[in-house]
């Protein structure tokens, strides 16, 4: 039995030589490409583990043009939304056999365009970008790596959304349908156009069949900023709209530490159905957001475009759907 130098790694002839088949098939057996039996690709497949061998990632780059892996760029790590986003990326890339790198811009423009400079210069096949914002767009990568853009509307990108327009109508529907008739909205950050679309499409239904008590904005964050906590504490209204289940949770925390009971006093829903939204008092209800479906379709989208760059730019907008829970109630009569 042949032994490695320590520290050595073992060349794929050498595991074609102990595994007793030529170099193409052994190549094809570990590669998972090729004419090979079974067979003999398990026995291949032994062979190169016993022996501890792994591909070398770098000559494969040097000869296809590409490193088997993809970047995964997105704004917050600390919002539940995206830590499950990030799951779902790399599940469904894993699935085809690609890895993947991920940074967290933090919010910051400046980190944002170093995380890209960064994949870029690790040689990653493409990227899924989730921006900051709509205006943040970095016009030279349309022309360099394969993108596929989460939730902003950019030009030039293949781009993954989901209908946000439905779910501010949906949120203000249920709220309607429970007898509110005064209701609050705290938008997310105007910058994303994925908030504004949410919000813009609430306040048009309650002000067909109800009252728009307020209307402010706030980070996507549990921390609410003081023109928000003023809205809630003028108790001008019985319900209110989040453009993000983080948002709602910190609303729901203020008014409870006014005294107000939710849903009692004050219904709220959010946008997102993020993983917190269930185990939250009460149970928040939401607008949910097929992630996994995006997610799928986001790398889908990105390993075509790498394969075959010159294709149609394509916008894939998903459904969204009402999740009610105990975070909102029938509005309580005078």
């Amino acid at each position: 039995m042949s032994k490695q130098a320590p520290g050595r790694r073992a060349t794929l002839k050498e595991v074609a030589k102990a595994a007793g088949v030529s170099l193409a098939s052994a190549s094809y057996a570990i590669n998972g490409t090729g004419s090979v039996g079974d067979q003999t690709r398990e026995h291949v497949l032994a062979v190169a583990a016993r022996l501890g061998y792994r591909p070398n990632q770098n000559a494969k780059a040097m000869k296809t043009g590409r490193t088997g892996t993809i970047g995964l760029v997105l704004p917050d790590l600390t919002n539940p939304f995206f830590p499950a986003l990030a799951q779902a990326v790399i599940q469904a890339a894993r699935g085809h056999g690609y890895s993947v790198l991920l940074t967290d811009t933090e919010g910051e423009p400046e980190a944002e365009r170093h995380a890209i400079d960064l994949l870029a210069g690790r040689g990653v096949d493409g990227l899924v970008w989730f921006p900051i914002a709509d205006d943040g767009a970095l016009p030279m990568l349309a022309e360099g790596i394969p993108a596929v853009v989460l939730d902003r509307a950019l030009p030039g990108y293949d781009v993954i959304q989901a209908d946000y327009a439905e779910g501010g109508r949906l949120a203000a529907d249920h709220l309607l349908s429970l007898g509110h008739v005064d209701i609050g909205v705290i938008s997310g950050p105007h910058a994303a156009s994925s908030a504004r679309a949410r919000a813009d499409a609430a306040i048009g239904v309650i002000r067909q069949r109800g009252r728009l008590a307020w209307h402010v904005d706030n980070a996507f964050s549990l921390d609410l900023e003081p023109s928000v906590m003023e809205a809630l504490d003028a108790r001008t209204a019985t319900a209110v709209i989040a453009g993000a289940d983080l948002i709602a949770i910190g609303a729901i925390r203020h008014l409870q530490a006014r005294g107000l009971s939710v849903p009692g006093d004050v219904s709220v829903i959010g946008f997102d159905d993020i993983p917190w939204a269930p185990l939250h008092n009460p149970p928040l209800s939401t607008i949910d957001m097929p992630v996994e479906e995006m997610a799928v379709e986001a790398v889908d989208i990105l390993l075509n475009r790498i394969a075959q760059r010159g294709e149609t730019r394509r916008r894939v907008v998903f459904n969204v759907a009402l999740v009610a829970r105990g975070s909102t109630g029938l509005v309580r009569k005078p």
